[in-house]
């Protein structure tokens, strides 16, 4: 049986009047790829935040690798996030940047690596994203897909034991998105890491999903594997995955 790596337990987090969650419970195990669904506003993000200290919510434990970080001070905080990348919508790129220097940026801020050392862990983290020869471009010379496969190179350079994808697929076509997604699920069991990924792209899901949750009202709706929830019997659960299914209702 595998070990917890996250255990979050009756998390609640609110804004003014409106809970964003309210309550929820859900452990990640390691190395396993948690996807996390729900409409927009539902708390994705936030849950995200609040895993990290980004956020702070007002009730409940987040326990990563059995320590409750939400008892963290700042040191041990800012130690934890050394251990945990992040890929946003966007990649977010350093535009003024290079390759070369967005790659070498999170190296430079958190640890003491020589350049040589530097360069070597560059070179193969664009091996791992078979992108090696875009190593001196700028990011506005790359396509979509390009620039994914970049900020995903960035994320993994620190080799974290925790990766947060947040809408990694947003804005890519069918045939890019599968890309990454394979990508995503090759470099995960090779980097043998933890993440947790909030997505609306179901293609991506089912191709990197161990398993996946779902958040509706504040509230974990359904929990389990993709094929489960694919064939869940549950009328908001089948309209937020085939609205068609009752359009004649």
């Amino acid at each position: 049986m595998a070990d917890e790596l996250i255990k979050i337990k009756n998390l609640t987090k609110s804004f003014g009047d409106h809970i964003v969650l309210n309550g929820i419970s859900f452990h990640v195990d390691e190395s396993e790829n948690l996807v996390v669904f729900g409409k927009s506003g539902t708390g994705k993000s936030v849950l995200l935040k609040c895993l990290v200290g980004l956020l702070v919510p007002e009730a409940g434990e987040i326990f990563i690798e059995g320590q409750d970080v939400l008892k963290y001070t700042l040191k041990q905080m800012n130690d934890l996030r050394k251990q945990v990348s992040f890929l946003f919508q966007s990649a977010a790129l350093y535009d003024s940047m290079s390759v070369r220097e967005n790659l070498e940026f999170p190296l430079i801020r958190n640890f003491s690596f020589t350049k040589d050392e530097m360069t070597k862990k560059v070179e193969r983290a664009l091996e791992m994203v078979s992108l090696s020869e875009a190593i001196d471009k700028m990011p506005s010379e790359l396509s979509g897909g390009m620039r994914k496969r970049i900020g995903l190179a960035r994320a993994i350079i620190t080799e974290p034991k925790l990766m947060l994808y947040d809408e990694p697929t947003t804005g890519l076509d069918p045939i890019t998105t599968k890309e990454i997604s394979t990508l995503i699920r090759d470099l995960q069991a090779q980097l043998k890491m933890t993440s947790i990924a909030v997505t609306h792209d179901l293609l991506c899901a089912q191709i990197i999903a161990d398993r996946s949750i779902v958040l509706n009202d504040g509230l974990i709706i359904f929990e389990g594997k993709m094929d489960a929830l694919l064939k869940a019997d549950d009328r908001f659960l089948r309209n937020f995955f085939s609205p068609e299914v009752f359009e004649d209702e």
